[in-house]
């Protein structure tokens, strides 16, 4: 677990550690600054998370269960249901898990011609929002998360993903 400013981030990787030296997912730290980064534009408490990287078939296996969906998809959020969520006794309350696959985030990363190491800092940052009420359900909610998460990234002086 790494201990940031506000948010406690347990970074899992679930990934077989035979993937090339060209790509090898980010360090357990950068995951941690993009996700405090996000959650520090968005809250001020005392908060923990989980963020696992998964391989495809843990993927493939998650969205069919918890969504329904067949398919790969690059990150999925887990917000945790506050009502039933107790600070611990640090005062910080679980927010919930993000997901993100590994072998997506390489391949969209690719096909967008963005470095990978940037599209996982927009997934993570997603991700967090996620944990935080946004969503992208109809076009004024997905038009203030996309500039959301396009200022978060500036910070960090990643380009706007979504131009």
């Amino acid at each position: 677990m790494t201990n940031g400013a506000g948010l406690l981030v347990d970074v899992q990787d679930a990934l077989e550690h035979d993937v090339d030296d060209d790509d090898k997912p980010p360090s357990a730290s950068a995951l941690t600054q993009w996700a405090e980064l996000a959650h520090q534009t968005v809250s001020e408490k005392l908060s923990e998370l989980t963020l696992r990287l998964v391989d495809e078939s843990e993927m493939l296996a998650l969205n069919r269960d918890y969504r329904g969906k067949q398919g790969l998809t690059n990150v999925l959020s887990f917000p945790v249901d506050a009502q039933f969520c107790m600070a611990d006794e640090d005062g910080r309350t679980l927010i919930g898990d993000i997901i993100i696959c590994h072998k997506v985030i390489s391949r969209e990363a690719a096909e967008q011609n963005k470095t990978a190491l940037n599209h996982y800092a927009h997934m993570v940052t997603h991700g967090v929002l996620h944990l935080h009420g946004y969503d992208h359900l109809d076009d004024e909610s997905a038009a203030e998360m996309k500039a959301l998460e396009a200022n978060i990234l500036s910070t960090s002086g990643i380009e706007n993903p979504y131009n």
